[in-house]
Parts: C-alpha cells; structure tokens; sequence
C-alpha cells in the first residue's frame, strides 16, 4: 500500500492475547499500526516496523497516557483512521482470588480505573481532530464482565468495564457529529496464554461449548474499523459464544 494511502491504527495493550492479535489482523490488510503497551517492544514480535511504531507508556499513570499522546501525534501526518481502547487489567488476590467490592483497596480500584477506562477517554479526546479528519473509528474493549457477576473477574475490572461500555454510547453521541463512530466489543471467555483455573466449566455450559480464539475477537475489531460497519456506531458486539444469552 501507497504510504500516503496507508491507514494508520493506534492499539493500547498489544503486548499479548487480544492485543497481539489484533496487530497482526490489521498488519495483514496493510494498515500501519501505532502500538502503546507499558512494556518496552520485543523483539520477537513479528511485524515489521514495529520497534519504531510502538510507544511505551503506563496507563496507570495519568501524566504518562497524556504525555503519549504527543507521541502518537509526532508519528501521524494529521490524521488517524482507528483507536483501539485494548488495554485492561484485572488485578486478584493471592493465589488467584477474586478480589470484591469488600476486600479491593482504594488505591487498586484508581489503577484499574485509570487503565480501563480514564486512558480511553483521554486518548480519544487527545486524538479528536486526527480521528475527525480521517473520519475514523474508535473501539473500546470491554468484557462480558461489565453485565454480570464472573467468578474469576474482580470487581473492579468488572465495574470498569460497566463504564467503558456506558462511555461508549456517550462518545457515540459526542463524536457522531465530527464523523468519528465509536463502538464495542465485549469478549467472553477467550483462549489466551493465562487462564484462569474454572474456566473449562463455563466453558462446558456455554451454547458454542468451546472457549473464543483472538483472532475472532481481532476480526470483529478490524470490522468495526471498516468501511463494513460504516453505519455502526454506539454498538456493543458480544463476542462469547453466546455466553450473554
């Protein structure tokens, strides 16, 4: 692809899982992708280009997610056709333990937050006048989580997501009138390098009775960034297997 045709796409949390997948996806249809991760770029990583199109920042850190967006702006030529709100973390006690709304420390549900929901915003309303002029996409990642108690999700991840998923409508709303559509994608219990110990038995009861691989999840992304779903904005798609039914 012609560079100056070139799409460009910025996705916070790359590192692993969905993330990684989803570089791959929009790599393979020729898009340049703009990664954000908390970790330094590895070498490992398949796709070339990478270590010079990847920004390593903490999204816990307020200071940080707002200094990264003059870093992604020095590396667009003034506009931005997708931003992929990926990064989230989920915290747990020890031995795994499902943290609660009982036993989470204040200072564990400002992190969560700052990463699973504050940095989306931010990012977005950094990025507002390069999404407007590409008439871009933004998807934010929330989780089957944010509708239900889960056995493994803590609480403050799962509350997070709750208000990722509101936050979605309401970008919807904002930035319909610039171009921009914002949606949602809302992932269920998804193979990735850690799961958590219980999976297999919801996995057992679920209607497609198999756990979701990440390049569905990332082919979802890449169809809500396309001209596919030129008409689709303030959506959530559930990508689960029917878990939410």
């Amino acid at each position: 692809m012609n560079k100056v045709d070139q799409k460009i796409v910025v996705l916070t949390g790359a590192s692993r899982g969905i993330g990684h997948a989803t570089v791959k996806r929009f790599g393979a249809e020729g898009w340049r992708v703009i990664t954000c991760s908390r970790n330094a770029f590895d070498d490992r990583c398949p796709w070339p280009g990478g270590e010079q199109n990847h920004i390593q920042v903490d999204l816990a850190d307020p200071k940080q997610t707002i200094a990264a967006i003059d870093q992604i702006k020095d590396r667009l030529d003034g506009k931005l056709h997708a931003l992929i709100n990926n990064a989230g973390i989920s915290p747990k006690a020890t031995g795994g333990k499902r943290l609660s709304t009982l036993d989470t420390d204040l200072r564990v549900w400002g992190q969560v937050f700052h990463v699973n929901f504050f940095a989306s915003v931010v990012l977005a309303r950094g990025l507002k006048d390069e999404l407007t002029a590409a008439k871009g996409a933004v998807v934010n990642i929330t989780s089957i989580a944010g509708s239900r108690v889960h056995p493994f999700a803590g609480s403050a991840y799962a509350t997070s997501k709750a208000a990722l998923s509101a936050l979605t409508r309401e970008m919807a709303n904002d930035f319909g009138p610039l171009g921009v559509r914002v949606n949602s994608v809302a992932p269920g219990e998804v193979e990735t390098d850690i799961l958590s110990e219980g999976t297999e038995k919801i996995v057992r009861v679920l209607p497609l009775r198999r756990l979701g691989q990440t390049k569905e999840v990332a082919d979802t992304i890449y169809y809500l960034c396309s001209e596919q779903s030129s008409y689709v904005s303030g959506a959530e798609i559930e990508v689960n297997g029917g878990q939410h039914v």
